[in-house]
């Protein structure tokens, strides 16, 4: 990969499974990260992701829990729609004159929400938006209350820091691969 890269962990560790995010990226600050690559626990923090992004990313890699029907703890590398729309559908967040649409809620962001509100962020502050946004998924086994990853989801965690490793020493096909440094820690 080439360009500003951030890894995004999300989700909640009160939830079980929804915790998979924060896990597989507090295992992945355990390695060295190309030049150039940030890895940040958000956990449910999506506003604070949103601004992070208009830093100016080249790729966003979020890394969370996503239940698309397959057996607990496999995973999925999904490339997510870019584009001014993509992710407002269906998250409540479109643009909307005064007393029309859903407030948002700082608390309950899903990447959608995130993704959504940063098309309105760059509009409002001329920044752009990461190029590509890949989502680095683990299907849970229980997001309910309880602190923990399931069996099958946190023997799922080495696998996907393998995959994020393999994914961010990928060169571009113009470029040698890139210096390896240690990981910089963003509160």
């Amino acid at each position: 990969m080439s360009g500003k890269v951030l890894v995004a962990g999300i989700g909640n560790v009160f939830l079980g499974d929804d915790g998979f995010g924060v896990e597989a990226v507090r295992a992945l600050s355990e390695h060295p990260l190309p030049e150039g690559v940030e890895a940040v626990d958000f956990g449910v923090r999506g506003v604070h992701l949103a601004y992070q992004l208009l830093d100016g990313y080249d790729t966003l890699v979020l890394v969370d829990a996503t239940a698309r029907g397959g057996a607990p703890g496999t995973l999925y590398l999904i490339e997510a729609e870019t584009g001014a729309d993509a992710g407002a559908a269906g998250t409540g967040t479109q643009a909307a004159g005064p007393g029309e649409g859903r407030l948002l809620d700082g608390h309950h962001m899903s990447p959608d929400t995130v993704l959504a509100l940063m098309g309105a962020l760059c509009a409002g502050t001329g920044a752009t938006p990461p190029r590509r946004t890949l989502v680095l998924g683990c299907e849970p086994a229980c997001v309910e209350e309880g602190i923990g990853l399931s069996a099958p989801v946190a023997a799922a965690v080495p696998e996907a820091v393998r995959m994020a490793l393999d994914l961010l020493d990928r060169p571009a096909p113009d470029e040698a691969g890139p210096p390896r440094r240690e990981l910089r820690r963003t509160p």
